[in-house]
């Protein structure tokens, strides 16, 4: 759940709106794979419900992606190949957003673009310290408990916010739950 904060901490109502207007409902299964590493992805995806691994080839298991994590974010900043694979771990609810309806809609509205790639740049630069702190800590780290552990390093201008964060992605989890959205073509 603390990556939601980065993210609907900075997003407002409206672009809340936008993305469940524009995103796809997807029932990902246990044991299915997300993204997986080396091949392109056409979508960020936000898991509403539901716990992820994160694996790279010959690493094993990296990280664990629970509600309120995006995936397939750093392939929409530089366009590589995602450089892991993730797997739905047990049944989960998704939200998927098209990178090209995404890379319209920042392109054409500069207050959008702007909040979220500040909070993406939140998400990524607290991803790159945690990787840093297991690093330097060593590799037996809990990946379970990582997020709990860390609750209290939050940046205070987040924390601010922290309520109407957790407020915007109950009313986004919501609204996917009731079909609000489209569900994507098969």
């Amino acid at each position: 759940m603390r990556k939601v904060l980065f993210m609907f901490g900075v997003l407002n109502d409206s672009d809340v709106e936008w993305m469940v207007r524009s995103g796809q409902r997807r029932t990902i299964r246990g044991g299915e794979v997300v993204i997986q590493e080396g091949v392109p992805v056409g979508s960020i995806i936000l898991v509403l419900q539901g716990r992820m691994g994160v694996e790279i080839q010959g690493g094993g298991e990296i990280a664990q992606i629970e509600a309120g994590d995006i995936v397939g974010e750093m392939s929409l900043v530089d366009s590589a190949p995602p450089s892991a694979t993730v797997l739905a771990k047990v049944d989960a609810l998704t939200l998927f957003i098209d990178k090209a309806i995404l890379q319209q809609k920042l392109a054409s509205d500069a207050s959008f673009a702007s909040r979220f790639y500040r909070a993406l740049a939140i998400l990524l630069s607290d991803r790159l310290r945690a990787t840093e702190r297991r690093m330097a800590y060593g590799k037996d780290v809990d990946l379970a408990n990582e997020n709990a552990r860390l609750q209290d390093e939050l940046d205070p201008e987040v924390l601010d916010r922290l309520a109407m964060a957790g407020e915007r992605f109950d009313r986004l989890r919501k609204l996917v739950e009731e079909g609000e959205i489209r569900k994507p073509h098969r």
